[in-house]
């Protein structure tokens, strides 16, 4: 079914619409709901949860831009608030931490990898997890960050910067134990 028929099947609350929607664009949301929850099964409530909010707002799609797109923001901002709803942000958040670390803009190393990267990711701090996946994955800036979570401007770039460093820090010293496993052994 088109795009289009499908939104306006939702609209008139089609259930075959909503579910076909549903089928077609969860596997892409519910990998981003994985990126920002703490176990599949709080990923799968946050998804649930971000399809009832994309299907209360659907009427607000104007038709500007990407509809996976406008769908995407919506699944973000309810990862964000199911995090602050359950204090799992502000509880997580190692601020002293990250203000040591300097401030850096830079990308991340190239030898980072698809799957390697996300479960790294997956395995920060909960604030620190949060703040890279808006900034480098879904592109927010730190103001924008800020307000979202608000926490300080200059909170989200530190914990940007920590957690890059974190992640830089894991790939390096598993760089290191796959050359000492490549690495022949003199008899």
């Amino acid at each position: 079914m088109e795009e289009q028929s499908l939104i306006k099947g939702c609209l008139n609350n089609n259930p075959l619409c909503q579910r076909e929607l549903f089928n077609r664009y969860s596997p892409k949301l519910l990998a981003v709901c994985m990126r920002y929850a703490f176990c599949r099964e709080d990923a799968e409530d946050m998804l649930q949860e971000g399809f009832i909010n994309i299907f209360r707002q659907l009427h607000t799609f104007e038709g500007k831009g990407a509809f996976e797109g406008w769908m995407r923001r919506i699944i973000v901002n309810n990862c964000i608030n199911n995090l602050k709803k359950n204090k799992k942000f502000s509880d997580m958040i190692d601020i002293d931490a990250a203000m040591e670390m300097p401030n850096s803009e830079e990308s991340f190393p190239s030898i980072m990898h698809g799957k390697q990267v996300l479960a790294y990711i997956r395995s920060l701090p909960v604030g620190y997890r949060t703040v890279i996946n808006l900034y480098s994955i879904e592109g927010f800036s730190h103001k924008e960050i800020s307000e979202m979570l608000g926490i300080a401007e200059s909170t989200s770039r530190s914990q940007y910067t920590r957690a890059k460093t974190i992640l830089e820090n894991m790939l390096l010293k598993e760089e290191s134990r796959e050359v000492l496993r490549t690495t022949p052994k003199l008899a």
